[in-house]
């Protein structure tokens, strides 16, 4: 399904491929795009056939180059300050989408773009892929990423890279711990999808609580970080009782997030 706005999802397998399809705007995030992704993301949370989600953009010049800029420059009204206003921030949806998400970086992923890979779990990215927030060089805010950043990367290369706001090699970007994998361009597709189908074969639950578990208790003190009770409980699972007697009769289990 193709939105009029230039979002795709496709679920296949358990795997619900989302791409940013405005190729000839570098998948820019127009304001309909950015309200298809939090129906998208917002669906994905309580859709049973949704395992994990694999966001990507169209084409291999860009995941996305950001907020659409000639959007904005023809909109009449006063900006929408961070966080504020009606629509959920497409940002924090992704961030707290409790399915696990991979974010394919097929070319430039600046500002906005930037910002959705880092609400992401996982980042895998292509060798020409440049990524960044350049928003200081456009009188800007990044007001998420200059949150997640500094919970990705240490923080003096959080403030390098948003002080200045130019973009970096994917292979920087690696050694500083921003993306997990650099693969070659025309590998990238294959390489996030068998990452994603290694993700769902795993116990889907076991999965959820690991994000909401990291995603809730990083910011604690250790005491209190392993005393929470977020997410699904695996514990009392029947896939718990699957995996142990898969196993035991040297099989593959056969889950049923539940």
């Amino acid at each position: 399904m193709r939105t009029d706005n230039g979002l795709s999802v496709e679920v296949v397998d358990r795997i619900a491929h989302v791409t940013l399809d405005r190729p000839e705007r570098l998948n820019a995030l127009s304001t309909g795009l950015v309200a298809d992704l939090v129906a998208a993301f917002d669906g994905f949370g309580t859709d049973d056939a949704v395992w994990a989600v694999l966001l990507t953009g169209s084409g291999d010049r860009a995941f996305s180059a950001g907020i659409d800029l000639k959007e904005a420059n023809r909109s009449d009204g006063a900006p929408t300050m961070p966080m504020a206003g009606t629509a959920r921030n497409v940002f924090e949806t992704v961030l707290e989408c409790p399915k696990p998400t991979v974010a394919a970086l097929n070319g430039v992923a600046a500002g906005g773009g930037c910002e959705i890979a880092l609400a992401c779990d996982v980042r895998i990215a292509a060798e020409h892929a440049r990524i960044g927030l350049p928003e200081a060089k456009r009188g800007m805010g990044a007001n998420f990423g200059c949150q997640l950043l500094p919970r990705i990367v240490p923080r003096g290369i959080a403030y390098e890279l948003l002080y200045l706001g130019e973009l970096v090699t994917a292979a920087e970007a690696h050694r500083w711990g921003l993306v997990n994998r650099v693969v070659p361009g025309d590998r990238l597709a294959g390489e996030a999808l068998e990452f994603c189908r290694r993700l769902v074969a795993n116990a889907p639950l076991t999965v959820r609580r690991y994000k909401a578990m990291i995603g809730k208790g990083a910011e604690l003190p250790l005491a209190a970080a392993l005393r929470l009770q977020v997410g699904p409980n695996p514990y009392a699972s029947e896939d718990r009782v699957e995996g142990v007697r898969a196993f035991l009769e040297k099989r593959d289990p056969v889950w049923r997030a539940r």
